[in-house]
């Protein structure tokens, strides 16, 4: 059986992963939004996701402030692809649709 990623596992990273898969890139305050942490959380992980080689973080300017985008690497879409694959692999073991059928 596929193994749960022990990087992508924490609930906070997770969601920023769920959310990077959704979208080519995305703008910090918005995925700080969507998933519902503060700043400091987010940065926390996306540096952790960033390290692990599964987001990319750039840093620019609009106007004269200052932005953050990330979005996720080629290595960190297949690794959520195979954390998702574990995660049905464990519920389908217990007999449970997903899809409510």
């Amino acid at each position: 059986m596929a193994e749960l990623d022990p990087i992508i596992h924490a609930p906070a990273r997770l969601r920023v992963m769920s959310l990077l898969a959704a979208m080519e890139e995305a703008e910090f305050a918005s995925v700080r939004d969507a998933a519902e942490v503060s700043d400091s959380v987010l940065s926390k992980h996306a540096a952790a996701l960033e390290a692990a080689g599964y987001v990319v973080i750039r840093k620019g300017h609009v106007g004269k402030r200052p932005r953050t985008w990330l979005r996720l690497s080629g290595a960190g879409r297949e690794a959520y692809a195979a954390h998702v694959a574990a995660l049905q692999a464990i519920v389908a073991q217990s007999g449970l649709s997903l899809t409510g059928e």
